[in-house]
């Protein structure tokens, strides 16, 4: 076993990633698989993915998704690594430079501060707005000095698309793939169409809120602020913004090497 390899785990609401890494954050191996909590063919197929792998000195495991997808996550690592160390991420008080303002830290999802501890990183003494688009879109304002002073959370573009369709009698149930077969077809926002019409109104959605927080975060710390995208929807929004951004795809499984390094490094007493 090498005392340099960490097996990454971010489990978020839609699927779940992973990322096999070198303890400097060097990324040897990564994939995705969906969510099947009762499937054998899928853990089957989660399994083959990790036949090869080197085996890793620990597990670091962000999980936003509940108990049986932390269930599944132990009983495919118990089928591969049956005596593999791992830990469950919870947000801290403080960890690798970023200070958690909320009122209660674990409250703070991992995925989310996992996130900001990879953007501080990344951009290192800058003010930063973290924008993340998956099931949610959530929004994280983390000063230069590293402390967070709060964020949003609001539904995320597919999450939007199928309330509409849900709640309506006559707006069709959009996913991220037909929504994007549709925008694809559209020359301008004002479309002729309902799919079309229904897709862009929810991207415009997301993007003005993005450019809204972004103007008034300035506004308030009277500073320029980084915004950063990252997420499954961050082609789309990105590319409906009017403000300059950064992105940054891989801001969990990042903010989670740094913390498996930070915490499997020996420190001084």
């Amino acid at each position: 076993m090498s005392a340099t390899r960490f097996l990454l785990i971010d489990a978020g609401n839609s699927r779940i990633k992973w990322s096999l890494v070198e303890e400097d954050g060097t990324p040897l191996a990564t994939g995705a698989f969906e969510h099947a909590h009762h499937s054998t063919a899928a853990d089957d197929a989660a399994l083959d993915a990790w036949t090869d792998l080197p085996a890793p000195a620990n597990a670091w495991i962000s999980n936003v998704a509940g108990t049986p997808v932390q269930n599944r996550i132990q009983r495919l690592l118990d089928a591969r690594w049956p005596s593999l160390p791992r830990t469950v991420v919870h947000a801290k008080a403080t960890q690798c430079g970023v200070i958690n303002a909320y009122s209660d830290p674990t409250r703070l999802g991992s995925d989310r501060w996992a996130g900001m501890i990879a953007a501080r990183a990344a951009y290192p003494g800058e003010n930063l707005l973290v924008a993340t688009f998956g099931t949610a879109t959530t929004l994280e304002a983390l000063r230069a000095d590293g402390v967070f002073i709060g964020g949003l959370i609001a539904p995320g573009w597919s999450l939007m698309m199928e309330s509409l369709g849900s709640h309506t009698a006559q707006l069709p149930t959009l996913d991220a793939a037909s929504a994007r077969e549709a925008l694809g077809e559209t020359r301008s926002f004002f479309a002729i169409d309902t799919a079309a019409a229904l897709s862009s109104g929810c991207l415009l959605a997301q993007a003005s809120l993005i450019e809204r927080a972004w103007r008034d975060l300035k506004t308030q710390w009277q500073a320029e602020v980084r915004l950063v995208l990252g997420g499954g929807a961050a082609n789309e929004i990105a590319g409906a913004l009017g403000v300059p951004h950064t992105r940054h795809d891989s801001l969990v499984l990042s903010g989670l090497a740094l913390i498996a390094r930070d915490a499997t490094a020996p420190h001084s007493p």
